[in-house]
């Protein structure tokens, strides 16, 4: 998460204000035990706090005094058990041992203390999504983070976003996408990037692979730079990390760090392009005389009818 957010931070410098990218992070390797968005949480908590420490003015130093926040009361807390192991604590020391096993349990925030500052939002597919990271994620992220929703009656006062999130937006929300994005790049006067994270916009199910799904990918989808990619495969993995290139990597027990380079494209390959080049890396396949040839027309055509 933290390269994830390391790509990105470099992209929306080198872009300017208003920029737009995608992150793709899927480790499931075709498991569907759990849907994307499920299986994608911790990686979103970790990357959404990297960025903010990264991209938003005065989390970082927050973040400085929290750590030491907590790191002065660990100490205190061990003086207090010292003395509490020869003689009972005073009732002025219990109450401060209190407030110290307070700072330690929120991670040295002040609950009572509400960021002013400028803002991080993430909006979630539906509402009950987003009512749950508010329940769930607020000692995780930092206090710039504030939640919303695709669809339904929007209230957020927009003009201190500087960061947006769309985690795993999907078809049937293009069309609220699309709103958001126009009114948030129109009212956010400093807003920096907007990210799409695990996006599914175009379904053959909802938008179809005719003009309205073809316009779709046109107005919002095709433009976007995927700044980090990672894709679990049952024999390796796919990768990028912006600006390199997309990258196919092979088990390897041999390799250093367990894997092994077999592949390097400068653009994202379809699902049966990267099944031909583990083949033909691995003797299953003859190369093709010049490169993919027809097979790039075809794999175009599935990229189309896949899922985005």
């Amino acid at each position: 998460a933290e390269i994830a957010a390391l790509s990105t931070a470099k992209f929306a410098e080198a872009s300017g204000p208003l920029a737009r990218c995608r992150v793709d992070f899927d480790t499931s390797a075709g498991d569907e035990t759990f849907t994307l968005l499920k299986s994608s949480t911790e990686f979103m908590q970790n990357y959404v706090s990297a960025l903010s420490n990264a991209m938003i003015p005065g989390i970082m130093e927050q973040r400085q005094a929290e750590i030491m926040a907590v790191s002065q009361a660990t100490t205190e807390l061990k003086a207090l058990a010292d003395i509490e192991e020869d003689s009972e604590l005073s009732k002025e020391d219990e109450e401060k041992k209190q407030r110290l096993e307070e700072i330690v349990a929120n991670g040295g925030k002040d609950p009572t203390k509400q960021w002013e500052g400028p803002v991080a939002r993430i909006y979630f597919p539906d509402e009950g999504s987003a009512a749950l990271a508010r329940r769930d994620w607020t000692a995780i992220v930092p206090p710039c983070v504030q939640y919303s929703s695709c669809g339904g009656v929007q209230t957020q006062d927009m003009t201190k976003d500087e960061l947006i999130f769309f985690f795993c937006p999907k078809a049937s929300e293009s069309d609220y996408v699309e709103e958001l994005l126009q009114k948030s790049e129109e009212t956010a006067s400093n807003l920096k990037i907007t990210v799409f994270v695990n996006p599914n916009l175009v379904d053959m199910g909802v938008t179809g692979f005719g003009m309205a799904g073809r316009l779709l990918r046109e107005r919002l989808i095709d433009n976007l730079v995927n700044t980090y990619y990672l894709r679990t495969l049952q024999w390796g993995a796919l990768t990028r990390r912006w600006p390199q290139s997309f990258s196919v990597w092979q088990e390897d027990a041999d390799a250093n760090g367990g894997y092994r380079l077999i592949a390097s494209l400068d653009r994202l390959p379809s699902n049966p392009e990267v099944e031909d080049i583990y083949d033909i890396e691995n003797g299953n396949k003859d190369a093709p005389s010049q490169g993919f040839g027809i097979l790039d027309a075809i794999a175009d055509f599935a990229n189309g009818m896949m899922k985005l």
